[in-house]
């Protein structure tokens, strides 16, 4: 163990004891400062997470916060479990694309209360205690599914890729018009009357056909959760188990 409390060889947050050493009671859980980090990082942004601000809400000293997190990459893994414990897992109904369409939007509306967390998600805070929990009410889910354990795993990975992928455009396109001096509602107008001038040059015949069939503009009042919806609905639609093996070398006719 080096100074302040960080470990000098690579272990796991979840191995250690609450806190090192004797002496009285711990004054703090890892609860009360992963809620801390997350309240931070909820108002202000994951950038303004420091063990500073977190030790200084919980009315510790920073150096003491060591103590119970030696690495600020254990204090984001801590974040990333606490937010974790927010999913409510029903009971399998044995329809795995429906649970995993209804575990999908459960994430997508857990990374709208935390913004932070798609920049976090990595294979390095996956194995949390209530991530563990989370893996295994996916695989409860795919139960029905007849491929091996482990290519429902590359499954839930795929789908949860999929969901921060659109989160962060739906963050981003948020932020965006957050920040403009003037409304989305006028922004949209001056981009959508562009876009009409272009397509009418008839250089863009199958684009011009694409967004005139029926559908909505891009960014034109478009229903995000509907959009979400049928894009995860193809995805698990398409996770055909015969579909690598038919699709091999020569395999097409």
């Amino acid at each position: 163990m080096t100074a302040g409390g960080r470990p000098a060889e690579p272990e796991v947050i979840w191995s250690r004891p609450q806190r090192t050493g004797r002496g009285p009671r711990p004054a703090h859980s890892r609860e009360s400062i992963a809620a801390e980090a997350v309240r931070v990082a909820d108002a202000l942004g994951i950038e303004a997470v420091s063990m500073r601000r977190v030790a200084s809400g919980i009315g510790a000293g920073t150096m003491s916060l060591y103590n119970y997190v030696p690495r600020k990459e254990d204090l984001y893994e801590l974040m990333v479990d606490a937010v974790s414990g927010e999913y409510d897992f029903a009971r399998p109904t044995g329809d795995w694309r429906a649970d995993m369409l209804a575990l999908a939007r459960q994430t997508r509306a857990l990374m709208h209360r935390h913004p932070w967390l798609p920049g976090l998600l990595s294979p390095v805070y996956g194995f949390s205690p209530n991530a563990l929990r989370y893996l295994e009410h996916s695989l409860d889910c795919l139960a029905p599914l007849e491929v091996p354990d482990a290519e429902k795993l590359e499954l839930v990975a795929a789908v949860n890729g999929t969901v921060a992928t659109y989160v962060t455009g739906e963050l981003a396109l948020a932020e965006r018009a957050r920040s403009l001096p003037w409304s989305e509602a006028q922004e949209q107008a001056v981009r959508t009357a562009w876009l009409g001038s272009r397509l009418a040059t008839g250089q863009y015949p199958r684009l011009a056909a694409a967004l005139t069939g029926g559908g909505p503009v891009p960014g034109a009042g478009l229903d995000m959760a509907a959009v979400f919806d049928r894009t995860l609905t193809r995805l698990l639609g398409a996770w055909d188990p015969g579909a690598a093996s038919d699709a091999g070398p020569g395999s097409a006719s």
